[in-house]
């Protein structure tokens, strides 16, 4: 979960919330509310252990309603989730990894953003290359990305409490003044927010592939998120504690403008550091899309060749490159705070909506076996908030880009209905698949 977000996102959340208590509070609420979306997950996860995340639980939430409608839910989140979430997510990542990278060679001025997404495809396309390698030495790579991100934010936090015991509170105590009353702006900075937090489902792609998934994921969850929540807090008292709300607010490489004022010539580590957890972040991010994207395939839910395994790594590589080609596609045009609130108002349609599959399979599915059980009132408020999240800027402030999710949405009926349901194919399509089996050496995932 530590990643790009609490070194991007600080200026989003402040110029959202208006004021430095309100822009704290609103990590904490994130934080929580992140937990209460992970431990409704996790209760999903443990009564249908299948990797797929989203894509498993509204499956086999709403296909017993209906042969012809009950996978449609299902399908509009492989639409929307393989095609604009996922990589998406990847791509703002690798876009945060390239700020920070390009930012220390521009001094005082601000990095061109053609140069940052210069620098970000090379990396989308190393990391695509080492997950569709070896499992084995992306997770190695991860742990290890894992250790540098938590060095980053203790370096930050020691760092802004020593300048508060040497220097005083001046911008810390600035308190709830400013504070914005616009809910469509207080919106906006929950994106930015939970943006940070995003990864907390990510296990959920992966549960076929996590050992004693019933005992392990809900500890992980426990363990992490707030492990997650104390760090984002603590690093944003370190951010407060050098920085007036005008100088984070102006910059995107928050980090390394507080590296600049408090390590003098030791600056460097900073984008050093947030470069490598930006990796890590990035490297997590397309090893779980892969598997959404792999899953929804071997449902039938996208062209059979994504469903498809290397013959000897074992990995989804027809995914994997699928995924990363959409998040190059994605960066192209947008830049990092589009990308952020596209992301947010798309993600939370579907958060919200499996939430609420958890509290009908708790009315329809009694008996169904489930080794841990979230206390209602938590998947209840992950409903709520998504429904605020969802339509409060709708309703304010009006944008073209949430025209295109929900028009980009109504297409995917249209896609359903004769590929999905009746299962009509191009003739060609069988010609590509083979083509593509024998470039990548894949096979489907029935064969011995």
């Amino acid at each position: 979960m530590i990643g790009s977000g609490v070194f991007v996102s600080p200026k989003g959340v402040l110029y959202g919330a208006g004021s430095v208590a309100m822009s704290l509070l609103l990590w904490l609420l994130c934080g929580i509310l992140s937990l209460f979306g992970a431990l409704s997950y996790a209760e999903l996860g443990s009564a249908i252990p299948q990797s797929g995340g989203e894509h498993a639980y509204l499956m086999f939430t709403f296909k017993p309603f209906s042969r012809c409608w009950g996978p449609v839910p299902a399908f509009l989140y492989d639409w929307i989730g393989v095609i604009i979430l996922r990589p998406t997510m990847f791509a703002i990542m690798c876009l945060s990894l390239a700020t920070y990278a390009t930012q220390p060679f521009y001094g005082d001025c601000e990095a061109p953003l053609y140069v940052k997404k210069l620098v970000a495809v090379p990396v989308m396309i190393l990391i695509a290359a080492v997950n569709c390698h070896s499992v084995k030495l992306t997770t190695i790579i991860q742990n290890w990305l894992t250790l540098v991100k938590l060095i980053a934010v203790a370096i930050i936090t020691i760092g802004g409490f020593y300048v508060m015991i040497t220097d005083g509170t001046t911008y810390i105590a600035e308190g709830f003044e400013g504070t914005s009353k616009d809910p469509t702006t207080i919106a906006l900075a929950f994106y930015n927010c939970l943006w940070a937090y995003e990864g907390w489902n990510n296990l959920n792609f992966i549960t076929e592939e996590i050992k004693n998934p019933n005992r392990n994921l809900p500890l992980a969850i426990l363990f992490g998120i707030p492990l997650t929540t104390m760090c984002y807090i603590l690093v944003n008292v370190g951010y407060f504690a050098v920085m007036s709300k005008e100088e984070l607010v102006l910059s995107d490489a928050v980090a390394m403008i507080w590296g600049e004022k408090v390590l003098g010539v030791m600056s460097w580590i900073m984008p050093l550091f947030v470069v490598l957890s930006c990796l890590g972040a990035a490297n997590g991010c397309l090893f779980s899309s892969g598997r959404l994207c792999f899953v929804a395939a071997r449902d039938g839910h996208l062209v059979d060749v994504l469903s498809y395994l290397h013959k000897d790594k074992y990995t989804p590589l027809p995914s994997l490159i699928f995924t990363t080609l959409i998040g190059i596609l994605m960066l192209i045009p947008g830049e990092l705070g589009q990308l952020i609130e596209f992301f947010g108002f798309a993600s939370w349609i579907f958060y919200g909506l499996t939430a609420g599959s958890l509290l009908i399979l708790r009315k329809t599915k009694p008996g169904l076996k489930r080794t841990y059980k979230v206390p209602l009132f938590m998947p209840i408020i992950v409903v709520i908030v998504s429904i605020y999240l969802v339509l409060a800027p709708i309703i304010a402030s009006p944008q073209m880009g949430y025209v295109y999710v929900v028009m980009f949405m109504l297409c995917g009926v249209l896609v359903y209905f004769p590929m999905v349901y009746y299962k009509y194919t191009l003739k060609f399509f069988g010609k590509i698949t083979k083509y593509l089996q024998i470039l990548f050496m894949v096979i489907p995932t029935n064969m011995e």
